[in-house]
C-alpha cells in the first residue's frame, strides 16, 4: 500500500497531485485544502485549523488537528506525535494509523528557497510568512521525522528531491529511507499503471 504525504515545499509544484490519488493514498498539510483534497488532511497551527474547521470542510473529510472542536468531525491528533508539526504529523499517520507500506515524501524541502527564502508554495497567502520572507527553521521537522522513521522500521520512506530539496545526511542514516530524484519520481508516476 503507497501513500503520498505532501510537503508545502516548492519542489512539489510541478507534481500533478490528482494523479497521485490514482496511485495510492494522499495526506496533506494546512492550505493545501483551499485547491486540493487530500485523503487526509492535517493542521496543527490553530489558525488555521480553526478556518478549515468552521469551513465545514472536517464534516465530509478527514481532518487531524490538536484541538478538534465538537461536532466539526475532526480527529484528534494521535498521541505519540501530539507536539509534533503537520507534515511530520501527516507520515506518522500514514505509518502508523493507516499502516502503508511504502510512503512517498513530496515537497519535504526541509530548507530554504535556492536564494535563501522562505520555501512555501502558500508564501504571500492567509496565515502564511510573505515571499521572500527569512527561511522557517527546519531543525525540528528533521528530529520528528527520524523519530517517526525510527519507530516504524517495517515501512519504506522515499523522500522525492527537487532543486529546492535540502540534503539531510542525520535521515540518511535510517536503512529504511531512501531519496528519490523528482525527475525519476515523475516518471514513475506517469508511466506506472494505476492502482
Amino acid at each position: 500500500m503507497t501513500a503520498f504525504v505532501l510537503g508545502n515545499g516548492i519542489s512539489r509544484e510541478s507534481v500533478d497531485l490528482n494523479k497521485l490519488k490514482k496511485h495510492g493514498k494522499v495526506y496533506g498539510c494546512n492550505a493545501i485544502y483551499r485547491t486540493f483534497t487530500p485523503d487526509v488532511l492535517v493542521s496543527t497551527d490553530q489558525p488555521i485549523s480553526t478556518k478549515i474547521q468552521q469551513s465545514g470542510y472536517s464534516q465530509n473529510h478527514r481532518l487531524y488537528t490538536r484541538r478538534p472542536f465538537p461536532n466539526l468531525g475532526a480527529e484528534i491528533v494521535p498521541k505519540p506525535y501530539f507536539g509534533y508539526s503537520s507534515g511530520p504529523i501527516a507520515v506518522a499517520i500514514a505509518a502508523t494509523v493507516d499502516n502503508h507500506s511504502e510512503i512517498y515524501l513530496v515537497g519535504f524541502d526541509l530548507g530554504p528557497t535556492t536564494d535563501g527564502k522562505f520555501n512555501n508554495v502558500y508564501a504571500g497567502t492567509e496565515f502564511y510568512k510573505q515571499i521572500g520572507a527569512v527561511p522557517t527553521y527546519t531543525g525540528n521537522w528533521v528530529k520528528q521525522l527520524s523519530r517517526i522513521i525510527s519507530d516504524c522500521p517495517r515501512q519504506i520512506f522515499i523522500r522525492v528531491a527537487g532543486p529546492t530539496t535540502s540534503d539531510q545526511p542525520v535521515l540518511n542514516s535510517f536503512v529504511n529511507y531512501k531519496t528519490m530524484s523528482l525527475q525519476e519520481f515523475l516518471i514513475q508516476i506517469n508511466t506506472t499503471k494505476e492502482h
